[in-house]
């Protein structure tokens, strides 16, 4: 069956064409390099991994409570909407919750690859280059899980949201090179860096928790990637081309902050949308999520020098700007902690099925 035949509403059959403006930009120099650059190129040679193999894919999921969390977490929980819906329905809104949020993680991580891949294409440095292939792998493999999770493991898809839709063009349709890298390595991946992180730690769904710590071990690593890029490119702009990119930046954040209301699951399953969407925003379960997703984002558009008052007004008036206190180098280092804490877990599962199966055959040897 096709993927289009899983979608809740219909999506077009063509190809999502985006003109890109860019040049395609070669160097001959091919000795200079920054060290730090360099060394997280190498980093992501050595942690290529396999989608197929790394993943315990046999693992159980409910797919109308695809995270595993309790009700308290629902936003709606509590409203009279929430009251009249009957169990059956309620499992229903659960289905199209959980197929709504890895639909728009599948199609984020899609946007990441062709990004990824016109970073190599349009960055003028040789050792952007490097790093951006080894990103456009990483993505090439996102993609891939995310598709198997929600074809297996739900067996529904959404359509892209337009929030995103319209960052990922605007991160595209533009002539500068630096736009891509703001756009995809400091917001798109800010973001979806916090929403894995947040899901990775609140779910009690095993193949969950897997699945995202192995991701965020990636996208750490991307996130570093553009801040290392971009920091001493913008400490070159002159004050006009700075406030130009803190523009775009606040345009993106406020669309990056809307586009979490899963606003189409009320659509699809014919709820009052305003009604939902204004207990959604003033709830305080939304309120603590919108904050921690912009976690990853703040400290790291205040570490590249895009810190006008424009960009401060926007974090404040979102309720975000206590981010910019936090250690992004700590953060990083934690995610790459739990997926390696997850590997451990999973040798000696296999280990102690090994020693089992050997017990096992000895003692019918004995006897």
């Amino acid at each position: 069956m096709s993927s289009y035949d899983r979608y809740v509403t219909a999506v077009p059959k063509d190809t999502w064409d985006v003109p890109t403006a860019a040049d395609t930009r070669f160097t001959w120099e091919y000795d200079d390099g920054r060290d730090r650059l360099l060394s997280l190129y190498q980093k992501g040679k050595d942690k290529q991994w396999d989608a197929q193999l790394r993943i315990d894919w046999d693992q159980e999921v409910d797919p109308y409570n695809v995270v595993g969390l309790p009700d308290s977490f629902n936003p709606l929980v509590g409203s009279e909407i929430w009251d009249k819906m009957s169990e059956a329905e309620r499992l229903e809104f659960g289905r199209h919750q959980g197929s709504w949020l890895f639909s728009q993680f599948l199609h984020g991580e899609q946007g990441a690859l062709n990004v990824s891949a016109r970073i190599v294409q349009s960055v003028p440095d040789l050792d952007s280059k490097f790093y951006a292939a080894t990103q456009t792998m990483d993505e090439a493999r996102h993609v891939e899980l995310y598709a198997r999770f929600v074809h297996e493991k739900i067996g529904m898809y959404y359509p892209v949201n337009q929030d995103l839709a319209q960052l990922l063009k605007e991160s595209l349709d533009d002539s500068r090179w630096d736009l891509p890298y703001l756009g995809m390595q400091v917001l798109i991946e800010g973001l979806a860096l916090a929403a894995f992180g947040l899901y990775r730690d609140m779910a009690t769904t095993p193949l969950v928790k897997q699945l995202l710590a192995y991701v965020m071990q990636d996208e750490a690593r991307h996130v570093a990637f553009g801040r290392l890029a971009l920091k001493d490119f913008y400490a070159e702009l002159s004050s006009k081309e700075r406030a130009e990119r803190e523009e775009f930046v606040v345009e993106g954040c406020y669309l990056m902050r809307d586009r979490f209301t899963s606003r189409e699951v009320f659509e699809t399953l014919d709820m009052p949308v305003a009604q939902c969407l204004e207990y959604v925003q003033n709830s305080e379960m939304f309120s603590l999520y919108q904050s921690h997703l912009f976690s990853r984002i703040v400290p790291c558009v205040k570490d590249i020098g895009l810190w006008g008052d424009n960009v401060q007004k926007a974090y404040a008036d979102m309720g975000v700007l206590d981010n910019a206190k936090a250690d992004l180098t700590a953060l990083m280092r934690q995610d790459e902690e739990v997926a390696e804490a997850h590997d451990r877990e999973r040798e000696e599962r296999e280990l102690a099925v090994r020693q089992t199966e050997v017990a096992d055959a000895i003692a019918l040897g004995s006897e």
